[in-house]
């Protein structure tokens, strides 16, 4: 998992399981701790993710509220999709929503 970070946004790259779970928790604490704002968390590399990462995401969201902030999650694809609706979580967790095209 590599994670770069463009302004208040972490760009996650590559498989987000429970090898990468505490790297991608740190990265996210840090950003809320360190710096007064919200944090996106881009998806769009993500190639896959399991309920361990999901539920990384759900732990992060929760302290971020109490904080009176949010994380965002940006760019979800149909993998990361199917994970939030089959692990219920798709409630607890903001899914950015895309655009709609023409």
């Amino acid at each position: 998992m590599d994670i770069t970070t463009e302004g208040a946004t972490l760009v996650l790259h590559g498989d987000f399981d429970v090898r990468s779970t505490g790297e991608v928790r740190n990265a996210i604490y840090e950003r809320l701790e360190g710096h007064d704002e919200d944090v996106v968390v881009d998806m769009s590399e993500v190639e896959t993710i399991d309920l361990t990462a999901l539920k990384v995401l759900a732990a992060a969201t929760h302290r971020a509220s109490r904080a009176g902030h949010h994380v965002t999650l940006r760019n979800c694809g149909p993998a990361v999709r199917r994970m939030l609706h089959l692990s219920r979580l798709a409630h607890v967790l903001e899914v950015e929503r895309r655009a709609a095209t023409a």
